[in-house]
């Protein structure tokens, strides 16, 4: 059971995630969460280097979709002025959504990572669909009032797996 809240990998931020990162490992698209992986929770636009980010992805060709269970006026104006396809109100840890996002992007589960901040959501929602996933280290220290039920359960979790050897983040700053 706890397998499916141990992400493939873990980074700091998601500028550790570079195109070169991604290529080497085949990957052709991007599913990301929005609120605290990719800008704060409450940020409504994207920072000059997250601008970049998506910039330096799209240049060498890899897809990215947003998709978040923030509701779509909050994904829509983030991700429209940037031109990137988004889900909202995806009920992540559901299949649905990510399913739909790999459609959408018409690539293969394998060609494609999951980056969220989150375990119960991003990851678990993710690993079930059997995506390659990226916990990423939260941008903020504050959450939403859902995010912060979820934070509590979460550190049972990284408790746990911490106990058994499993939690290991990407050292380097």
């Amino acid at each position: 059971m706890y397998s499916y809240f141990i992400p493939s990998e873990f980074v700091r931020s998601i500028f550790h995630i570079t195109p070169e990162f991604l290529k080497e490992k085949g990957v052709k698209a991007v599913i990301t969460d929005l609120d605290n992986t990719l800008v704060e929770w409450d940020r409504p636009n994207a920072t000059p280097k997250l601008i970049e980010w998506f910039t330096s992805m799209k240049a060498a060709g890899i897809q990215v979709t947003i998709v978040s269970n923030n509701n779509e006026l909050r994904v829509k104006s983030f991700a429209e002025p940037l031109e990137i396809p988004f889900i909202s109100k995806a009920r992540k840890p559901l299949g649905k959504a990510f399913k739909q996002a790999v459609n959408k992007m018409n690539v293969n589960r394998e060609e494609t990572v999951v980056i969220g901040d989150q375990l119960l959501t991003d990851v678990f929602g993710g690993n079930r669909q059997k995506l390659h996933t990226i916990l990423v280290i939260p941008v903020a220290n504050s959450d939403g009032f859902v995010t912060k039920f979820n934070r509590i359960v979460e550190r049972r979790i990284f408790s746990y797996l911490d106990k058994k050897g499993q939690v290991t983040w990407e050292e380097e700053e």
